[in-house]
């Protein structure tokens, strides 16, 4: 059993089924909506997530059938919505992990054999004409040897001597052997373990790692993770800016922004879209922003009940919208910014109370408030709402990512693995001088052009020894003589 499976983990077959697989899933990971990582992490945001799915798939329908809701279900039960997290992708990716260690562990004998062990000696038959890279100098002497050196050394061969008495002959051979880039055949471990790294890194990431995003109102404070976390953290948005050129676009938009935790601040910066804050593991990327209603609310007794900004962060109607429930009472206000016809700032309150279905509520009043304007108690629930000052939120992705330092080793294995591999390939030259005749012969990986290196290598010693070679095979029409 362990035969097999050592057999099927070192299979180039089932190494093609694997990145097929993972393929078709990258593939609907791109083609279907994703849930975003801070849904993944908080009920409430999934939940909202997926309602939100179910709004975009809800006209979906095959073949007649209305297959929206059906679509949702079988996709969310799939994990086709959360793909890179997905239990059978997490697999995948193991299996996928543990074929390439297979693999290394299978190939790394042969290879560290294949570089160790080397034999300078090859019989007559090696350096047949016939053969490709083959060819032949006569009327020389083992002065030419050294000539010969030279010209390997030149060209960066590290060159190797060894006398062989020739079988049945009696007579002894000198033969030359060079390598170039020898050890260099191993750096295809470094792609392997680029590989293994990478994938290393991303389960980490999706393991321990954290992503949220944060809308906070000028002057407001947030947590990072849910109340009750130990050590939790809290953002705060001391103020935010978006300057505007004459025609409106916005030239930046920044946020001075602190961090807090357990009450002292670890950090304050004023970051931007690629000047994000970073601290101890955690980055805080400037990522959006959107208008803030600031409202003061009183109660029928004159009492403050609220003083603070209500984010505008959702959209209805084309129209930025936010809400609120008036803290101690059941009345929600539902708040639409809005502009008269001369561009004049308007914001819509509709106020909101349960109904006899839990599940929806009733209209109990509608007012619109300029800026600056107070509603009156008794058209407003008992309540006056004073919208006091337009104001604006900050919207920052925050992420912890402890794989990171792993991607980044991968990157530089995956990378030193591809340009030892490609940019230095192993070429070897064995020279065999038997009497007067002096053979010459060439292999190198695939990576090289041997047919043009042997022509530059035969052009040099033309030079050096004052002959030229004879060849059992013609070079091929347009092979490169420089």
């Amino acid at each position: 059993m362990g035969r097999v499976a050592w057999r099927t983990l070192t299979s180039v077959r089932f190494a093609v089924v694997q990145i097929i697989l993972l393929a078709v899933a990258g593939l609907i990971g791109t083609l279907v909506p994703q849930l975003p990582a801070f849904a993944l992490h908080n009920p409430a945001a999934y939940a909202e997530e997926m309602a939100g799915l179910q709004r975009q798939f809800e006209s979906l329908a095959v073949l007649g059938f209305h297959a929206g809701p059906v679509v949702v279900d079988v996709f969310e039960r799939l994990g086709f919505f959360r793909i890179f997290s997905a239990p059978w992708f997490i697999l995948l990716l193991t299996l996928l992990v543990v074929s390439i260690i297979v693999c290394t562990l299978d190939r790394t004998p042969r290879l560290w054999r294949s570089v160790h062990h080397i034999k300078p000696v090859q019989p007559a038959a090696f350096y047949d004409l016939r053969l490709d890279e083959r060819a032949r100098f006569t009327g020389l002497d083992e002065a030419a040897l050294g000539d010969v050196t030279a010209a390997l050394r030149q060209r960066r061969f590290k060159v190797r001597r060894e006398d062989a008495l020739e079988d049945g002959a009696g007579s002894t051979a000198v033969h030359l052997y060079g390598d170039r880039n020898r050890y260099f055949k191993m750096a295809t471990l470094f792609t392997h373990l680029g590989l293994i790294l990478f994938l290393a890194g991303g389960a980490v990431t999706v393991a321990f790692g954290f992503e949220t995003v944060l809308f906070v109102g000028e002057g407001q404070t947030a947590p990072v993770r849910p109340v009750g976390t130990p050590d939790n953290m809290l953002v705060k948005n001391i103020s935010f800016e978006a300057p505007t050129r004459p025609d409106g676009s916005f030239i930046d938009f920044r946020t001075d922004l602190a961090v807090y935790q357990n009450g002292q601040l670890l950090e304050r910066k004023t970051i931007r879209v690629n000047d994000p804050l970073e601290i101890d593991g955690w980055v805080f990327h400037q990522n959006t922003f959107g208008p803030a209603a600031v409202l003061e609310i009183r109660d029928s007794l004159g009492s403050l009940v609220w003083d603070g900004p209500v984010l505008l962060a959702g959209e209805l109607a084309d129209r930025p919208q936010g809400f609120i429930t008036v803290p101690g009472s059941e009345l929600g206000l539902l708040l639409v910014l809005d502009r008269t016809t001369d561009g004049v700032p308007v914001l819509a309150v509709t106020g909101l109370t349960p109904g006899a279905d839990a599940e929806e509520a009733e209209v109990a009043f509608v007012r619109g408030l300029g800026l600056g304007g107070t509603s009156d108690p008794t058209q407003t629930g008992g309540f006056s709402i004073n919208w006091r000052q337009a104001s604006s939120f900050t919207g920052m992705v925050v992420k912890r990512d402890p794989g990171q330092v792993l991607i980044w080793i991968a990157y530089l294995s995956l990378i030193t693995g591809l340009v030892l591999t490609f940019y230095f390939p192993r070429r070897r030259v064995w020279a065999r001088l038997d009497g007067d005749r002096l053979s010459v012969a060439l292999t190198a990986d695939r990576y090289v052009n041997a047919e043009r290196e042997f022509e530059q290598l035969l052009d040099g010693l033309a030079v050096r020894l004052g002959r030229r070679p004879e060849r059992g095979r013609a070079p091929s029409v347009g092979a490169s003589r420089s």
